[in-house]
């Protein structure tokens, strides 16, 4: 038979249950990625240099994150992950625009600190895809394990944390891109949209105020607030209603 609980015990049981901390959400370093999860603005300095001292100065002068740019400089990623760690604890968080949506590409810059990764020139469902399964570890994505300095920079619990951690952003630069835009915010895994206002007019042949450019830019807007994603464009683009994630490009982007 098995003993009733008394009057007392029973009060003890409620009053240690209200007094048992609640559980805790994902441990959120990514601050960046926090705001824009608080429905913030960010904007990001361009950082072409491999200077640490001009990286750490642009990573302590108020900058959201730094977009580190390596698909138009000379950057190595041994320059940036001097960098990044040279400047440990700085506000700024790091930001690489990788060349390409590679795993080569993608797990250098995870593995050296990195917690956004940008990808340009994204025309395919496959390639948005690609973005996210290198930028994450199982199961969402297909990121492997290895040597890296993450764990310094991030914590030991750094395998636990990542993938909440980090920001995959994709960039549409082209017309195919924006054919596409609707199915490429459908990724899991994505979190922002970037309208590349340069190359869009690049590679369209329309100049910024054309009609023709304006409707590229709305459809990227609309598939990208349609899945609740945040959307990017340059920081001339702040005043722009349903833009959150700016860039000051330093050059065009």
């Amino acid at each position: 038979m098995k003993p009733s609980i008394t009057a007392a015990g029973a009060a003890l049981l409620l009053a240690t249950s209200l007094a048992a901390p609640a559980q805790e959400g994902p441990k959120v370093y990514n601050t960046a990625k926090q705001k824009l999860a608080d429905g913030k603005q960010i904007v990001g300095g361009t950082v072409f240099s491999p200077d640490p001292n001009m990286y750490c100065a642009m990573a302590n002068s108020g900058f959201d994150f730094l977009w580190i740019e390596m698909q138009h400089s000379p950057l190595a990623y041994q320059d940036v992950a001097r960098m990044i760690f040279a400047c440990r604890g700085a506000a700024g968080i790091p930001f690489i625009r990788a060349p390409d949506a590679t795993e080569s590409d993608i797990q250098k810059a995870t593995d050296i600190g990195a917690l956004g990764v940008i990808v340009p020139t994204v025309d395919t469902v496959e390639k948005a895809e690609a973005a996210v399964r290198w930028s994450k570890f199982p199961p969402i994505g297909r990121r492997s394990q290895g040597a890296g300095q993450y764990r310094e920079l991030w914590g030991n619990d750094y395998r636990q944390t990542a993938n909440d951690n980090m920001a995959v952003v994709i960039m549409i630069e082209t017309p195919e891109g924006v054919a596409n835009a609707e199915n490429i915010a459908a990724v899991p895994g994505v979190d922002v949209i970037f309208a590349a206002s340069s190359d869009l007019g690049n590679f369209s042949g329309h100049k910024p105020g054309e009609p023709a450019y304006e409707a590229l830019v709305t459809r990227i807007k609309d598939a990208t607030l349609a899945r609740g994603l945040k959307l990017g464009g340059p920081l001339a683009w702040k005043d722009r209603p349903g833009f959150s994630f700016f860039r000051d490009p330093g050059k065009p982007c």
